[in-house]
Order: C-alpha cells, then structure tokens, then sequence
C-alpha cells in the first residue's frame, strides 16, 4: 500500500472513527483502526474503520493511491501521531511482510506495527433496509442532545438504557427514561416516511453520534434492518452502525401529567444558574435536594421562585427568582443535577414548571416550544 492524503483531513478521520475504537477488551485488534484503499468512480479514497462491536464508524479521506492496500494500526498512537504533524501531505506506507506502516510527512517518519486486515471483524452492512427515514443533521443532533442524558446507566434494565425513536409521518419522537425522569422530543423529518416504524437506539451510541453530526442543514440518512438488530446513519461521508435493543420500552405517554395547579414561568440562564448554586450545597446534603418554593405575586408585584439546599455538615444556601406564577403557592424538592441537566439542554429564553403537589412529577417545559417536554419525580423529604 502506497497512499498520500492531507493531514488535516486523515486526523479528522482518525478523531472521529476514534470514537468507535473498544478501551476495554481483551481483543488488541479492537483497539486498532483498520486502513484500507478504494477507487471509485468518485476517486480514490482512503477508507478508516474502527468498532467495538456495538457500534462502528466508518470515514472516507481523500487520498492519491499509487498502490492498493489494507492494514488495521493502533487507534490512539496512529491519532496521536498524525495530529502532531504539520498542514501538509501525509505519506503512508505499508511493509506487507512484517505489517509495518510507514507514516511520513516533510521531516517526520514513523514505521507503526499493526495487525493483518483480516483479523479485523466485519463490519456491519444494512442492504436492502427494512425502514429507513431522512433527517436533517442539527436537528437529529439537538434532538438526541435534549433526550440521552435521561437514559438510564444501569445494565439490569437494557431497554431503559435506550432511547425510544418513533419514526411516524413526517415526525420523529425520541424518549428516554430512568425510572426517575423522563425527557420527550419531537422534531421534524426531511419528507414522510413510508412506512411508521420504532426503534430503541443505545444512548450511549447515540451520545457518539451527536458528536460528529455536523451542526449544519447536512442530511442524515437513517436505515434500519428488517429484523430491527441494526441502524445505519450516513452523513458527509461518514456511515455510524449501531446494533439496535430489544423490548418493549415503556408507555412513556401514560407518565406525563395531564394537568397542573401551578405554573411558574421564569428566565432559563436565571434558573439554571440559582440551581448550580444551590447544587454545590446539595451535593453534600445526602441526597443531592434542591427545594423549592413558589409563591404567586400580590397586586403589582411578581411571583417567586426560592430555591434552597441544607447540608448539615457544611452549611445552606437560599437564592431567590423573579417569576410569573400562574395557580397556587407550591413546594416540592427535586434532585439537583436532574434539574442541572435539563435546564442545560433548553435553548428559549423562559422555562416553566408545573406543579401539582410536593408527591406528584413535575413537568418542564420550555416557553414557545410544544416540541419537548422533561418530566422529574420528586425527592420525598421527612421534613417538610
């Protein structure tokens, strides 16, 4: 194998199939990036490749190729190494013999070992999709973004570690849950399906995903294989597989409540900024609480909204949010970082939250937008 590319184009490449690359196996050829050459009618190009098995990443370089070629070389070394080099050309080439690659560009060389191409798994192919759908890159990005961080971390319960996507007309609803919150998105398809189909899609792949999705109008196709194991997303040159979870996610619509007797509307980065105040007191207080209280406005003057942490050991903290408040004076207490990470993921100006009594969910909701909805279970306290 004998190939040339731009630096600037091969370390992006090795950044982003990077993400697929295994940190904990006991399989050395998971820790490696497969390097392969093609022609096509489009040109030549240098093909990246790496998986864990659970996902794969697969990213397209421009290349000059004098002789074709395939080899896997150790993902990190190989990333490292060529990132430190200079805008300039990067010549690679391959000791078929004794599987040694060659890296060289203006006065630097390096020969990396690596293992045959051959030992390298295969990698996932959805032919002849069983759905398949169309999304626009930004939307699909902020959409997971607003979603994944509700899922759940633990293994026991798989489904609930997945993020349920409903594909249906021209929509597509993504829904994650851990058993003590529950974060609900719709967004726009690029035209209307064929036919309505769902899928559980892994958080955590999803998370990979959101972070080399372009944050632009770029498209991303969306295949699924008709026994519903696998899922295709291609964009810009890049093709992600992940392997689909199996079971029945729960009915997620069934915990939304349907009704509320207070509503407090406030100032998004306000809120958010009382609340990581008020974190760095509930962290210590054994259960990470954050209370709250509203109290609606008298005559001329606004409602409230006061937030509270108690540590014993360390102290208490108590700041206070101009807001309009619709209903009856409330209080309930939420954990700290559920908060955090919600707030963190609206993008209006204004939020609001509805209450309905200290035992019962809150629901928030970002003001001007009816496309998310974030519900949290509240914390029970033994002193109210």
């Amino acid at each position: 194998m004998k190939v040339s590319c731009l630096q600037e184009q091969l370390s992006k490449g090795l950044s982003v199939v990077g993400r697929a690359v295994s940190t904990k196996t006991t399989l050395p050829v998971l820790n490696h990036i497969l390097i392969a050459t093609e022609s096509t009618e489009e040109g030549d190009k240098l093909k990246l490749a790496a998986t864990n098995l659970e996902i794969s990443i697969t990213y397209w370089v421009k290349a000059k190729i004098t002789e074709p070629g395939e080899i896997t070389v150790p993902a990190r070394l190989l990333t490292d190494f060529v990132g430190s080099l200079g805008n300039d050309d990067v010549h690679l080439t391959l000791d078929q013999q004794t599987l040694t690659l060659n890296v060289r560009s203006g006065r630097y060389d390096a020969n990396i070992k690596g293992i045959a191409a051959e030992d390298f798994p295969t990698l996932p192919n959805v032919i002849n999709p069983g759905n398949s759908a169309e999304i626009t890159s930004s939307l699909f990005r902020s959409a997971i973004n607003q979603v994944a961080f509700a899922a759940s971390t633990d293994e026991t319960r798989p489904v609930l570690t997945g993020i349920f996507a409903s594909f249906s007309g021209d929509t597509l609803t993504l829904a994650a849950a851990d058993s003590f919150r529950l974060a609900v998105k719709t967004t726009q398809l690029t035209s209307e399906i064929s036919s309505n189909f769902n899928i559980i899609l892994p958080a955590r792949a999803m998370i990979e995903l959101s972070r080399i999705l372009p944050d632009d109008d770029t498209p991303v196709s969306i295949s699924v294989t008709g026994n519903k194991s696998q899922a295709l997303f291609t964009t810009q040159g890049i093709n992600f597989t992940s392997s689909l979870i199996e079971g029945n996610f729960p009915k997620y619509q069934d915990i939304i409540p349907k009704k509320f007797d207070t509503r407090t509307v406030l100032s998004t980065n306000e809120l958010l900024k009382t609340v990581k105040l008020a974190s760095l007191f509930a962290k210590d207080s054994g259960g990470n609480i954050i209370r709250i209280a509203v109290s609606p406005g008298e005559d001329l003057t606004p409602g409230s909204m006061i937030l509270s942490a108690n540590a014993a050991e360390v102290g208490d903290n108590r700041n206070e949010v101009e807001a309009t408040v619709d209903g009856q004076a409330a209080q309930i207490a939420f954990n700290a970082k559920y908060m955090t990470d919600v707030l963190g993921a609206i993008s209006t100006g204004q939020v609001a939250i509805e209450l309905q009594s200290p035992s019962n969910p809150g629901v928030i909701k970002p003001v001007g937008a009816d496309d998310y909805v974030h519900v949290i279970m509240p914390m029970h306290l033994a002193n109210r």
